[in-house]
């Protein structure tokens, strides 16, 4: 069926039930620090599965509209019988203080399928040292990422640098505690404090770029075939980063995840996919691809078809709307979490057109060379944009 979405509504069309949604009771509220709790689901109704480092996507109803908030599993599905998420308190985050001061077991929540790409292929053989840098609620898609290691990767040794501002702020502090006595010789945590407390094994200051290599040279295994996670606060990971690429460490091992605002949201977190230094194939606004010079800003209205759950629609994109902000207003439900191009819900695949991308660092080179985009930041620079989304 064709939908022609010019001026039409939701109400209009017909509608099939919508998929790749779950509804999941919340079983148990963990307190993990006086900032952040844990909430444990139910297994849900439908199989849900997902990968450790993925993330769900809550969708609440608050203020006469939903609100969509991403936020990483904390749990391995390999080994832990209830997806969960961690949620650390924001100021000015609506979402994270209800969930914080509201939510209480057997509470039910409306989530959408796990999505994301922070993700690692694990096998039995593997014999590798994978470092992570967390700092503060970015541990959360790490110690899923942990669990599944240690379990899965016998040879494998993983070690945990992780920045915070005091002991009282580590979030899971007791569970990495006892992975480090479950798995000796294979899991090592270094903690860095702003505020260091007496008697408590850690290193005193941040991390920063100058101090990644001293950091590196104290963890007790030194592999030759290291791979690198990152997550948390957008200064820290620019500083590692830095320090890595100064270290000549390859893109292809440096795997990234940030916490980032989108629109009318100040530092809510949203959980985004792997990074990659070098991205080519699509317009995207931070580089030149294969299709043009992307710098130049879009002036003109385009026709977008969008095939999604059986049906397709056609619509016009103005020059300063995405294609998602246009669907949207269509009543259109599209999939989609932070809308700033950096969780990859609204993922999809362009089968035909040009467009540019005001965001890629969620997406992979192999994913821009494939033709996948995202729609919260995508603009049609051709008439002929179609895009596929699964």
């Amino acid at each position: 069926m064709l939908f022609n979405l010019f001026n039409k509504k939701k109400e209009d069309t017909e509608t099939t039930p919508e998929t790749g949604y779950h509804a999941l009771k919340v079983r148990d509220i963990i307190r993990e620090t006086s900032e952040a709790i844990t909430i444990v689901f139910e297994k849900p109704a439908q199989e849900m599965s997902y990968e450790s480092g993925q993330f769900l996507t809550l969708i609440l109803p608050m203020e006469g509209k939903e609100i969509r908030r991403s936020y990483s599993l904390c749990t391995s599905p390999l080994i832990d019988p209830h997806p969960s998420v961690t949620v650390k308190r924001v100021a000015s985050g609506k979402v994270s203080n209800y969930l914080n001061d509201t939510l209480k077991p057997g509470d039910t929540l409306q989530v959408m399928e796990p999505k994301g790409t922070f993700i690692t292929p694990m096998h039995v053989d593997n014999q590798r040292h994978v470092v992570m840098f967390g700092g503060g609620s970015g541990i959360t898609p790490l110690i899923s990422l942990i669990k599944s290691l240690l379990h899965s990767e016998p040879h494998s040794r993983v070690s945990l640098i992780y920045a915070n501002r005091s002991e009282e702020t580590i979030i899971f502090k007791n569970q990495l505690e006892a992975l480090q006595k479950q798995y000796p010789g294979h899991f090592h945590v270094l903690h860095v404090l702003e505020e260091p407390s007496k008697g408590f094994a850690c290193t005193p200051g941040m991390v920063t770029a100058d101090r990644v290599p001293e950091l590196l040279s104290q963890l007790p295994y030194q592999e030759p075939q290291t791979e690198y996670f990152l997550c948390g606060p957008q200064g820290m990971m620019d500083e590692v980063m830095k320090a890595l690429r100064a270290m000549k460490i390859g893109p292809r091992l440096i795997h990234k995840e940030s916490f980032v605002a989108g629109p009318n949201q100040k530092k809510e977190p949203a959980a985004v996919a792997a990074d990659a230094d070098t991205q080519a194939g699509w317009d995207t606004g931070t580089s030149v691809g294969a299709f043009g010079n992307t710098h130049k800003p879009v002036t003109e209205a385009h026709e977008v078809t969008i095939r999604y759950e059986g049906e397709t629609y056609r619509f016009v994109v103005a020059p300063e709307s995405s294609i998602l902000q246009t669907a949207l207003a269509l009543d259109i439900d599209l999939p989609y979490s932070c809308q700033s191009g950096l969780c990859t819900a609204c993922m999809g695949k362009c089968t035909s057109g040009r467009m540019k991308l005001d965001e890629e660092d969620s997406l992979t080179e192999e994913d821009l060379k494939e033709g996948f985009v995202l729609t919260c930041v995508g603009h049609p620079l051709t008439s002929d944009v179609v895009i596929e989304i699964e």
